[in-house]
């Protein structure tokens, strides 16, 4: 087996494990291109142009013409490096692709290549990868086995299967086993066995700080950082019952930042959530940006409320699942997790060169009762983040939402304002990321005052 040893980081060095062992399996040399591929040079644009529908913009923030994306995936070399990453990894489809058995070529939306996942992988040699890291042997007992000795699944109903590590059940005990080569790698770096919340929250470097180089009035010191973004969770299959069913638990990400759970969802069994195939499940989370330098492990237990008694219950999903930090796409990439009674999709993304967001929204002098749906979108993308979705009938402040944004691109925030069927009005607002500091902008609605505040931070921080 071989072993990649990723380069120092002034982030890592502040932990007291160091970066994991045996990471990366033995297509890591050819990760490069594949990212190059599925994650074309993109020109983003706001998301809301200037003068239509009752919309106002910071004043700071400037638009850009979305360009088009480029053909580097009609090259033959690249279409075999994605053929061979997907036949190791499993079959991926983008976000809103209703055929995730084919990829979409870029540069030309009417071509389609189907992937045969019997392809097969080659092994790297001793040298360097593409990113200057130094590639070496190491034993199997180092080595962190469940990373590449899970089984390769390849759903033919156009999802994008994610994998379970094995021995990581919480349902009988496996993912607390640390005996012998199992368990003995990650569930250690990562303390598995510790359930408590992240200690870090949202915000902390808001403020400058002594170690601060301004330069023309701009912090150089705290540098933007790869973040996972989760844009939504769906219920996507149910196969015990037709009709809605109660659910409960949780889904939770762990970064080396500090491993401890980050929850994305958190629902308690004594108020479980209503929902049925194809729902939506709200995120409460997460508390703070998660950072994708290394690896990330989303950890999962979901259940199905039957009755009284908790040893009733099914289980919808169970398990931890591997976000690598080299192979996690760049644009929004839709997830199935498969579980014993059904399946759940993240859409998720990583965003390089990324800044925390700290979205907080207070609405007051309410009139009268209206819908509001308030929309996110991040970094010149198109693809929907849901924060709020309801009725407001009085003063109140929506729950925080903690989002990534790139370095010098837009959150766009959209909220659709709704009195009964035949009225709805929108209104936007954009915010340039950057490493520290607040914006704030006033809403007058038709029926209330909007209050919303950003605030950012960078994630370059360490735990002394």
């Amino acid at each position: 087996m071989l072993r990649i040893s990723p380069p120092s980081r002034s982030l890592l060095s502040s932990m007291a494990s160091g970066a994991p062992r045996g990471w990366l399996p033995t297509l890591a040399q050819r990760v490069a291109s594949v990212r190059a591929v599925f994650n074309p040079p993109v020109r983003h644009v706001s998301r809301f142009p200037h003068g239509s529908r009752n919309m106002a913009i910071s004043s700071r923030v400037k638009g850009k013409e979305l360009g088009k994306p480029d053909r580097r995936m009609d090259n033959e070399e690249n279409r075999a490096a994605i053929e061979e990453f997907i036949a190791h990894y499993g079959d991926g489809g983008p976000a809103n692709n209703d055929d995730g058995s084919k990829i979409s070529m870029y540069g030309d939306e009417d071509v389609y290549r189907t992937i045969d996942p019997s392809g097969a992988v080659k092994d790297v040699g001793d040298g360097e990868d593409e990113k200057d890291q130094g590639v070496s042997k190491v034993s199997d007992d180092n080595a962190y086995e469940e990373f590449t000795d899970c089984e390769d699944n390849y759903p033919r109903d156009g999802s994008v299967r994610w994998t379970a590590l094995r021995r990581s059940s919480h349902h009988d005990g496996s993912i607390y086993c640390t005996r012998g080569t199992f368990g003995s790698g990650w569930k250690n770096d990562y303390r598995i066995a510790d359930r408590n919340e992240t200690r870090l929250e949202a915000m902390m470097l808001s403020d400058p700080n002594k170690d601060c180089i301004l330069v023309d009035g701009t912090c150089r010191w705290h540098r933007a950082q790869s973040m996972l973004q989760i844009f939504s969770v769906k219920l996507a299959k149910i196969s015990v019952v037709d009709g809605p069913v109660q659910l409960y638990g949780y889904i939770a990400a762990r970064d080396l930042v500090d491993p401890l759970l980050n929850y994305i969802v958190n629902i308690g069994r004594d108020d479980p959530i209503t929902v049925e195939k194809g729902s939506l499940i709200e995120t409460t989370g997460p508390k703070r940006g998660i950072e994708l330098s290394c690896n990330v492990l989303i950890e999962y237990d979901m259940r199905i409320k039957t009755g009284e008694q908790e040893k009733g219950d099914l289980q919808l999903i169970d398990g931890v699942s591997i976000v690598d930090e080299l192979l996690t796409s760049s644009n929004p990439w839709t997830n199935r997790i498969h579980g014993d009674c059904g399946a759940i999709d993240i859409t998720q993304m990583c965003i390089d060169y990324a800044f925390e967001a700290t979205v907080e929204v207070v609405i007051s002098e309410v009139q009268s009762s209206f819908d509001l749906l308030l929309s996110c979108f991040t970094s010149g993308l198109h693809e929907e983040i849901r924060l709020f979705d309801g009725v407001i009938g009085k003063s109140l402040g929506l729950r925080r939402h903690v989002l990534a944004v790139r370095k010098g691109k837009c959150m766009d925030l959209k909220f659709k304002v709704g009195f009964g069927s035949d009225c709805c009005t929108e209104h936007c607002r954009s915010f340039e990321a950057t490493n520290h500091g607040c914006s704030s902008e006033q809403i007058k609605m038709e029926s209330a005052l909007v209050l919303v505040k950003v605030t950012w931070s960078s994630l370059e921080y360490s735990l002394n």
